[in-house]
């Protein structure tokens, strides 16, 4: 009887302690759910070179993946590389990013610039089959045959790969193997802690305690003379890359997403702007804008010149935009240099360096709008700016070349020969369907050879002339001439009329 109250106590105490128990263990159970609840995640597919042009539609892939509050991205790597500073703006686009996951995904290949890529991510996940590496930086010479890229050049991409493995935990020596052919990398374990690590030759010379270092022979895939290129399974050995997966279920399970997992596929406006900055289109959008531009000024108020001009060229800088090329920089040179050439026209006599200016400026804004650099550094982008110099100027010259077509045959060319303006002209014959009055016919029809008449506005150096009592449209050899000035009528060509001062 004298355990009565102590048992009787301890019952008390549970009771009351019983219902934060069970509060303590909801929780931690709730806790446990959120922790293991499948995270949300987009497909990203990089299938191509990396160039200027697709590294800036997978940055706006990108920024909606990561605008859209998912938990990862995972880019579906297959890709042989491309340009090395597109590659370094992709690397740093990954690795700038704090509030997302990333993961490359290789089920086929990642070579060059696309195996850097793939180093800047958070983790590299694998099918055991595909490959990875050969990150060697090579340019072509000028008799066409590809060669290793001079050293300044390697070394900024070494401490690149270099940054970039450290910051991401990866063996340092084999990632920077893949752009260095010249060095080996062999496996070293620690003497006393049993740790293993990877050295360069250049790094083990430097090494200040080797003596606690077991040195062993070379990796196979990182020997002399070659580039480190390995398979998936190869590569999680090494401790490159995270792991190996055999599908993309699997995949979905390592990583603990929800399926199926989307992926953000090339919508109709991606494929537009790549097939609009192809050369081919880019050379027809010139080309037409610039002769539309010349048939809309022959002609008074906005038609169809006008429109197809501001149509063209709307989609070339639109394009570029999207492409990530073109800034309203090139938008304001391109119509200032419009603006130039129209003063040179229709202002400033003559053609001089107003007209010789605005060529230059249109021009030199379409190259510049197909650049994202604005100096060549390297062979691969000298040879960029080369084509696209080409192409810019190969439209320019079709544009003269139609210009003359268009300056003979417009008038006899279905279609557009109703956007000139075709003079009336004297029928033989009387009455009243065949003849009309003399007063009725065009001033070009009435003036003669050796008629004098007074320049009624400039003439720059077309203009308007008065002749007894009707005015005439003009043109001098290419002199100016102020408003009253008597002229003389030195010749016509049809319904053109041109004239001279008269001395």
């Amino acid at each position: 009887m004298r355990g009565l109250p102590t048992y009787i106590t301890i019952c008390l105490a549970a009771l009351l302690l019983s219902p934060g128990l069970a509060t303590s263990q909801d929780a931690a159970d709730g806790e446990l759910d959120r922790k293991v609840s499948p995270r949300k995640a987009v497909i990203i597919p990089l299938h191509e070179m990396i160039h200027p042009l697709s590294a800036a539609l997978l940055e706006r892939k990108f920024e909606d993946a990561v605008e859209s509050g998912v938990d990862v991205v995972i880019f579906d790597i297959h890709s042989p590389g491309g340009f090395t500073q597109v590659t370094f703006e992709l690397m740093d686009m990954v690795s700038d990013a704090k509030d997302v996951e990333t993961v490359a995904f290789i089920e086929k290949d990642a070579i060059s610039g696309a195996a850097l890529f793939a180093l800047a991510c958070d983790r590299i996940i694998m099918l055991p089959g595909a490959r990875i590496g050969d990150a060697g930086e090579i340019v072509m010479g000028a008799d066409g045959a590809y060669r290793y890229t001079e050293a300044k050049s390697r070394s900024v991409l070494a401490q690149k790969v270099r940054d970039t493995a450290e910051a991401t935990g990866r063996p340092i020596a084999l990632a920077e193997k893949m752009t260095d052919k010249d060095m080996v990398v062999f496996k070293a374990t620690h003497k006393e802690d049993g740790s293993v690590r990877y050295f360069s030759d250049k790094e083990w010379v430097a090494l200040e305690n080797q003596d606690a270092w077991d040195k062993g022979p070379p990796i196979r895939e990182a020997g002399k003379e070659m580039f480190f290129t390995a398979n998936g399974r190869r590569a999680a050995e090494l401790g490159l890359i995270d792991q190996t997966v055999a599908s993309r279920t699997e995949l979905a399970s390592t990583l603990n997403l929800q399926e199926p997992i989307p992926t953000l596929e090339r919508t109709w406006v991606d494929t537009l702007v790549l097939i609009l900055n192809s050369g081919f289109v880019t050379f027809l959008l010139i080309v037409i804008g610039l002769t539309a531009l010349v048939i809309e000024l022959s002609a008074p108020g906005l038609g169809i010149g006008g429109l197809t001009s501001v149509l063209c060229f709307g989609l070339f800088f639109w394009s570029r935009f999207l492409g990530g090329t073109a800034g309203w920089l090139e938008v304001t040179l391109f119509v200032i240099g419009l603006l130039f050439i129209a003063a040179e026209v229709f202002v400033i006599p003559g053609f001089g360096v107003a007209g010789i200016s605005g060529i230059v400026l249109s021009l030199g804004s379409l190259v510049m709008a197909s650049r994202r650099f604005l100096l060549p550094q390297s062979s691969e982008e000298l040879a960029a700016l080369g084509m696209d110099v080409l192409t810019v100027v190969g439209a320019f010259v079709a544009f003269l070349i139609a210009l003359l077509v268009l300056a003979q045959y417009m008038s006899e060319i279905p279609g557009l020969s109703r956007l000139t303006l075709k003079p009336t002209v004297a029928l033989e014959g009387g009455g009243a369907t065949t003849g009309m009055a003399a007063t009725s016919l065009p001033g070009w029809q009435r003036v003669e050879v050796g008629s004098v008449g007074e320049a009624v506005s400039a003439l720059r150096p077309g203009g308007r002339i008065m002749v007894d009592d009707f005015t005439v449209d003009v043109v001098t050899e290419g002199d100016f001439v102020d408003p009253g000035t008597q002229v003389r009528v030195i010749g016509k060509q049809g319904a053109k009329v041109i004239v001279r001062p008269v001395a």
